[in-house]
């Protein structure tokens, strides 16, 4: 791979700027190639699937075993995290006297994903327990004294919280007073500050040594019982000997694909055995979401991540926030059904609400951008939105204008929530955390990618020209330099099933290990034309007349889908990825578009 003299990769294919407006590159770098190289000889890979792996880090020594993740491989002995120890005890101690335990979880796919992981696994042992999950909008996000004392008062001699409760100081002082104890698993930021509390499990404590600060609240949570069950078993509950934990492995793996952790190590790990566990439809809630959802052949990430992990988080977003860890926990088909499909209508009244709400704020955002670049933050509020959907409505803004962005929802009093969402090397937490610490927010905060906030209207102004303050220089350099990674260049005719399937074995494809992007250069573009609220779908065809089908999503009012609409009988430069297309028994190969270019002349 040649480098220019200003040390910049030439772009792939002269692709200097697409219809998207990106430049395209190759994803490897010179020593990226030797190692795709190594790779292909030493294992007799495919040349494509050897660039997909180098392509993300995986080196010729490891290959083999990336490929085939063992789970006792790769799982640490749980009692390498601090807290970890007492934490099994203390439930153990719940399971072997037979306290009521209340499980406090988080209102997200995480969430309901862990809580129900604890509850299936306290049921086993006959535990009396029950999942108290808070209203998104009334309570926030967790433990509050309020619900400390509504559990206490309803039996509870333990209270767990996973998905949260470090930094929830209050509500833990609360039950710290009443003399229960409480149990924290969490996984988010937490200062030096701890909260009272029995036991606090958080691979992200200053002082925890065990390197498992990449595990969701569910993978976390299943390291906790195993620990437990590894204390039952030693105080010689014979109950202990027959809970195949195995079997919950599939919550595991939803949670991990929805709460877009890295899919390396432990977390590849448990996504790789937690699919085998949702293919045998085990869990009859989960079962019951895949059906009414649509799932067509083998459950993959694509599966949860955009069709499951969406019908749970609607309850949160607009519904009963517990609708979701209700039904993971059922294990009655029929009860399943019924909630399933009443979350398949929160989705439905979620994606209305949605798109309503993603239309007026486009509509702002364009109107703020104008005729110029516009602002490197994207602000947009409404009184008539809803607080439960600001968070998708930020990431669709993002996605379009391609620079950070906040939705928020103001009440008739003027109080904001909000939402933001980051582009690569913009810290969004910090600002956020920076304005709360400037009075310009009421409270914030959350990690590079994300943020939440409370703002008063009369502050927004303020807040807005802060943001620009922040962000101007570093957010312009970053939209510059925006590209597209390709991992190789194929045409329609080398889109096989036998390359898919080999695709498939280097995968699953995620956060940190993302999903493979091939350009197909010069295709005829033979048929474009809308298909459902806004996605473009189209055929493709090769030198050879070899024609493939393809889909752009979400593309239908963006200069892309634009272009294309436009554009049938022209020839294309296409990026995207490939995925299987299952209809009416058969598989076909399928490119999801996620950019284009004109031919260089």
């Amino acid at each position: 791979m040649e480098v220019t003299a200003a040390g910049r990769q030439p772009a792939f294919l002269d692709v200097e700027a697409s219809l998207s407006g990106q430049r395209w590159v190759q994803r490897l770098d010179p020593a990226g190639i030797n190692r795709a190289l190594a790779i292909a000889q030493t294992h007799g890979m495919p040349d494509l699937v050897s660039r997909v792996l180098a392509g993300r880090g995986v080196s010729n020594e490891e290959a083999a075993t990336f490929l085939t993740p063992a789970l006792r491989d790769l799982m640490p002995d749980p009692s390498r995290l601090q807290d970890m120890e007492a934490a099994a005890a203390r439930l153990a101690d719940a399971v072997s006297f037979g306290e009521r335990v209340a499980i406090f979880g988080d209102y997200d796919v995480d969430g309901a994903a862990a809580s129900s992981l604890t509850k299936r696994f306290l049921d086993h042992f006959g535990t009396d327990s029950e999942i108290y999950i808070p209203d998104r909008v009334f309570e926030g996000y967790g433990p509050n004294p309020a619900a400390m004392d509504e559990l206490i008062e309803r039996g509870a001699g333990l209270i767990l919280t996973v998905d949260c409760g470090s930094t929830s100081h209050a509500a833990l002082e609360r039950a710290h007073e009443r003399g229960i104890d409480v149990v924290v698993i969490d996984h988010h930021q937490i200062g030096p500050d701890r909260p009272p509390c029995a036991a606090l499990v958080n691979p992200n404590r200053d002082d925890d040594l065990s390197g498992q600060g990449h595990l969701c609240a569910a993978g976390l949570v299943f390291l906790f019982l195993v620990a437990t069950l590894r204390e039952l078993r030693k105080r010689g509950d014979g109950r202990a000997s027959s809970l195949d934990l195995l079997t919950m492995l599939d919550l595991v793996a939803l949670a991990t694909v929805c709460d877009v952790v890295p899919l390396r190590g432990l977390n590849r790990a448990y996504v790789v055995k937690g699919l085998l566990s949702a293919r045998h439809m085990g869990n009859p809630g989960l079962a019951a979401l895949m059906r009414v959802a649509g799932v067509d052949g083998p459950v993959t990430p694509y599966h949860l991540g955009f069709l499951i992990g969406p019908r749970i988080n609607a309850g949160g977003r607009i519904g009963d926030a517990a609708l979701g860890s209700r039904l993971l926990t059922l294990s009655d088909p029929a009860e399943a059904q019924q909630v399933a499909e009443t979350l398949n209508r929160l989705n439905q009244e979620r994606q209305a609400m949605e798109q309503s709400m993603l239309e007026e704020a486009k509509a702002e955002a364009l109107a703020e951008i104008g005729t110029s670049d516009g602002p490197s933050v994207i602000v947009t509020e409404s009184e008539g939105w809803h607080p439960g959907i600001v968070g998708i409505v930020a990431a669709r803004l993002k996605e379009e204008f391609r620079r950070p962005a906040f939705a928020i929802a103001f009440d008739p009093s003027g109080n904001g929530t909000g939402s933001g969402r980051s582009i690569a090397g913009f810290d969004l937490g910090r600002m956020v955390r920076d304005a709360v610490e400037k009075g310009l927010a009421t409270k914030g905060g959350g990690h590079e990618m994300a943020a939440g906030l409370s703002v008063e209207r009369e502050r927004l102004g303020a807040l807005r020209s802060y943001f620009e303050e922040c962000a101007a220089a570093t957010v312009g350099a970053l939209r510059a330099g925006q590209t597209v990674k390709i991992d190789g260049a194929l045409a329609a005719s080398g889109a096989t099933m036998e390359l898919l399937d080999q695709l498939d074995h280097a995968g699953p494809y995620g956060a940190g290990h993302p999903q493979p992007v091939f350009a197909l250069p010069e295709h005829q573009l033979t048929d474009a034309r809308i298909v459902g609220a806004d996605h473009v779908k189209l055929r493709l065809a090769d030198t050879t007349g070899k024609a493939l089908d393809a889909i752009a999503f979400r593309t239908a009012d963006s200069d892309l889908g634009r272009a294309l609409m436009e554009g049938r009988g022209r020839r294309f430069h296409f990026a995207g990825t490939l995925s299987v297309n299952h209809w009416q028994g058969s598989r076909r190969v399928q490119l999801r578009v996620i950019d284009a270019a004109v031919p260089q002349a």
